[in-house]
């Protein structure tokens, strides 16, 4: 079975669509603290 490029193209745009719209709604948000990404982990407290 050959793979489906269209498939796997059209998910990398969604993908990317949609990180746009939720770069596009933190920019027109004013917050007044510093938005928190996923990336950085909450410090461990021991």
């Amino acid at each position: 079975m050959k793979p489906n490029y269209q498939y796997e193209k059209r998910q990398r745009e969604m993908e990317k669509k949609k990180k746009k719209a939720e770069k596009a709604l933190k920019k027109t948000a004013p917050t007044d603290a510093p938005p928190e990404t996923e990336a950085t982990p909450p410090p461990a407290d021991k």
